[in-house]
């Protein structure tokens, strides 16, 4: 057994954890009257906590474990694996970029409105199969990923405390369908504000006791990591297959961050709910620069896990050591820590910021998926219906697709197993870009057809599959006449929402330039 379960005293802190947060989403519940404040609070929220929702929502499970086990990672020339270090943060670089682009180009369109999805705004661009196309891109592909999400919680839930996979998936999962149902979005902006702080105060306390467990304090945790080249923070070489490099960072994590934060229900549900659209652009700017200090301490604390690891402190059992090594992931490291080294009480509080960190992300992905139902499909079909029959009709939605995640979850535990990580990935980038297309052209001056933006959407859609099917490892089904070349990695993930919203636009514009005409006139939101 590589993971102990936990004292009963870490099980009632996890505990205790779960009935606050469903407790917050029952105070909630007396303030939702309507759809207006079930999905965007009224829009009456602070600066403050559009901004600590925001870096709260795009921090999973996954963040919290994976960003520790990339700096861990050992040089492995066997393999031809670096030592990690901190060039991770090239990324988060190119967040802040994409974020200030989204701020004074987007923003101003999503908040000096009515809207309550980003893609009622595609509809007074185009017409409403635009904008019906990319809010279901939006449900599938959200469902799919944090379904999986869900399954990786639960996962290291089962570990933590023994129960059953299919016990840790209902627990997460009806735990923040709960709370998500009764609050709508002020619940998931105050219960995010929660978990923030929880996740951040566990992550600071668990560096605390690493960097206390170190031989030689800072002075040692310096030295070790130099040697080792961990505080290595930039990479200029133009490595197409590495996610790790300057341009990588710079050009596609600016891309990804424009579509992820710019064309996506989950973050534009946060800007809705600002007071102004000064609050929501000085929000999200700053929240890049919190995503990155955030990043570094994780970052930092993985160079700290490989530092007590040299120097012996940190003992890993060598069955666990082989199952890391081969599937080249060390994101199992932290938890093993968290659990077989922090005292009584650490342990609890380290476990709960882990489920808080997942809890975030689900609870908003249910809350704008409901959203995304709702205005984008139903009551444009059924119009005229009194706010409480469409809060009723949202709230049974965020029960539907937050049970649609648990089956997700547990096929993914029947099935897949492994690699679950990379098919996140594969998943967002797979879409990201394409939508993020279709508002550039939205943006444009000159009028584009819908069937054009649809026609570059499904072109955008067939050039991303063809770059990442050589990453997906399927390679080994294809015929033996397909080159060598291509069943090997092409490009590193970070380019695939650039190439897929470049294509989209492309497309769209060659097509409308042989179809002209006037753009239908879009549908303005009541």
């Amino acid at each position: 057994m590589l993971f102990a379960r936990l004292p009963a005293f870490d099980v009632a802190v996890v505990a205790v954890y779960f009935v606050g947060t469903i407790l917050l989403g029952a105070w909630f519940a007396r303030r939702q009257r309507d759809t207006n404040t079930y999905f965007v609070g009224g829009r009456n929220v602070s600066g403050w906590l559009v901004l600590i929702s925001i870096v709260a929502t795009e921090t999973s499970t996954v963040t919290f474990l994976s960003v520790p086990g990339l700096a861990f990672t050992p040089a492995d020339p066997e393999r031809n694996i670096a030592s990690g270090n901190l060039t991770f943060l090239q990324l988060a670089l190119g967040y802040i970029i994409g974020r200030f682009f989204i701020a004074w180009l987007l923003l101003p369109q999503y908040v000096n409105g009515e809207l309550l999805t980003a893609y009622q705004l595609l509809r007074q661009r185009f017409n409403s199969s635009v904008q019906r196309t990319a809010s279901g891109i939006f449900l599938v592909t959200r469902t799919l990923a944090d379904g999986m999400r869900l399954f990786l919680t639960a996962l290291l839930l089962k570990q933590f405390t023994g129960w059953d996979i299919t016990v840790s998936v209902l627990v997460m999962g009806f735990a923040t369908i709960i709370y998500t149902y009764l609050g709508g979005m002020e619940a998931v902006i105050w219960t995010d504000v929660i978990q923030f702080a929880v996740y951040m105060i566990g992550a600071l306390v668990a560096a605390a006791f690493i960097l206390g467990q170190v031989q030689g304090g800072w002075n040692g945790f310096v030295a070790i990591g130099s040697d080792a080249g961990k505080f290595t923070l930039f990479d200029f070489k133009f490595d197409r297959t590495n996610e790790y490099t300057f341009w990588a960072g710079l050009i596609g994590g600016a891309f990804v961050t424009m579509a992820t934060h710019g064309a996506d229900q989950l973050m534009v549900q946060r800007y809705l709910c600002a007071k102004s659209l000064r609050s929501a652009q000085a929000a999200l700017i700053t929240s890049g620069v919190v995503v990155f200090a955030q990043f570094l301490v994780f970052l930092l604390i993985g160079v700290g896990l490989f530092v007590i690891w040299q120097q012996g402190v940190l003992n890993l059992p060598p069955e666990l050591l082989q199952e890391m090594r081969e599937k080249r992931s060390y994101d199992a490291v932290f938890g093993y820590y968290i659990v077989n080294y922090l005292p009584v009480g650490v342990v609890g509080l380290l476990v709960a910021a882990v489920l808080s960190a997942a809890m975030s992300t689900l609870s908003s992905s249910l809350n704008s998926s409901s959203s995304a139902v709702v205005n984008d499909f139903y009551r444009p079909l059924r119009p005229g219906r009194d706010e409480r029959h469409y809060l009723r009709v949202s709230r049974a939605m965020t029960t539907v697709w937050g049970l649609a995640q648990m089956v997700v979850a547990l096929f993914t535990a029947a099935v897949l197993k492994s690699n679950v990580i990379g098919m996140v990935l594969s998943i967002a980038g797979f879409t990201t870009g394409l939508v993020l297309g279709l508002f550039v052209l939205g943006s444009l001056r000159s009028p584009v057809r819908s069937s054009a933006a649809l026609t570059g959407l499904v072109c955008g859609f067939l050039t991303v599959f063809v770059v990442w099917f050589p990453s997906s490892g399927l390679t080994a089904e294809l015929p033996t006449w397909v080159p060598g070349w291509y069943r090997t990695k092409l490009l590193a993930w970070p380019w695939f929402a650039p190439i897929g919203a470049g294509t989209t636009v492309l497309v769209a514009l060659v097509v409308n330039l042989f179809r002209p005409g006037k753009k239908e006139t879009g549908t303005p939101v009541a």
